[in-house]
């Protein structure tokens, strides 16, 4: 999978839309149009944040409609090293005028609120790439941990219940490395979360075998086994019926707490199963704890649900 076959970039299952975000610059904000009168702030303040690449540009100019796209791709990719603004000097003459350009197009770097380099013509990418790596540095080590922070961001997201942001955040990411298997379980997530697990399903169909078998995804296609299942068991006010009727019927309780686990119960779903245990640890071939750690798996070894469940597990087990 490459970025530019990226399915998930732009849209998510056909329902949901997004403008994608990275980190703390939504896209939108990577790339903009600016006037004399914004130019400091567009410019000269966003540049004590991070650098950013000015391309003086006219409608006329033959070469600037060549470097836009190149620049405009290389920007996108550089997911947040750079910001770009481009200023149209037929419109706005005074900051290129000040700023002695007298050929475009002309591109200029900005950083900590004042002009550090540039480049003039309409140069290949290559040369675009390089640019933006003198000034930005290399994407490398701070690149990944900038995706891990985002990656992080967009678990905050979806965990307030902010899917379209969490989903925003997540496309973003696949846009800067469209293998990444953290970010594409989180568009399938959102997706579960937005109500529609056939389209996370789909999302997750027909993945490269390194890409199919990374833990993020695995845990997902477990979710959505688990859901898939919970379909066909029953209605959960019946099973409680069974239960309140007869506490020992362990196949209405099994049932009832995976039911309980895809509605987002985690407690109820855990209790349900540590009762089992409780009562007959023999049941279903030691079935409740087995089921426990299926739910571990997909909830995660730091979520508040697993530690507090794991903990009384063990009470069980070693008691």
């Amino acid at each position: 999978m490459s970025a530019g076959d990226n399915p998930y970039a732009a849209s998510y299952g056909g329902q949901m839309t997004a403008s994608a975000s990275y980190g703390n610059a939504p896209a939108a904000d990577l790339i903009k149009d600016t006037t004399t009168a914004q130019f400091a702030r567009d410019v000269l303040e966003a540049s004590r944040e991070q650098p950013v690449l000015v391309d003086f540009w006219a409608p006329w100019c033959g070469p600037c409609k060549q470097l836009q796209p190149i620049i405009e791709k290389v920007v996108t990719e550089a997911a947040g090293r750079v910001k770009l603004v481009k200023l149209n000097i037929d419109e706005h003459p005074s900051i290129p005028g000040q700023l002695g350009i007298q050929s475009i197009p002309a591109v200029v770097a900005f950083s900590g609120g004042r002009p550090v380099d540039g480049f003039m013509g309409a140069v290949p990418e290559s040369q675009v790439r390089q640019f933006i790596d003198k000034i930005a540095g290399p994407a490398g080590a701070d690149g990944k941990a900038e995706i891990e922070a985002a990656l992080e961001e967009a678990k905050t997201l979806l965990a307030a219940g902010d899917i379209q942001a969490a989903a925003d955040l997540y496309g973003a990411i696949l846009q800067a490395d469209a293998e990444n298997g953290t970010a594409l379980a989180g568009i399938a997530e959102c997706m579960l979360a937005a109500g529609q697990p056939d389209d996370a399903r789909q999302a997750l169909a027909d993945l490269p075998e390194a890409l199919a078998n990374d833990p993020a995804i695995v845990a997902v296609l477990k979710k959505l086994g688990q859901i898939e299942e919970a379909r066909k068991l029953g209605d959960p006010a019946a099973l409680e019926q069974a239960l309140s009727l007869n506490p020992d019927d362990h196949e209405a309780r099994m049932k009832l707490a995976k039911i309980r686990n895809v509605e987002g119960d985690r407690e109820a779903a855990a209790d349900h199963l540590l009762t089992i245990m409780k009562r007959d640890r023999g049941f279903d071939d030691d079935g409740a704890r087995r089921e426990l750690l299926q739910f571990f798996d997909v909830w995660g070894p730091k979520d508040p649900a697993t530690i507090s469940a794991r903990r009384r597990l063990s009470s069980i087990l070693f008691s």
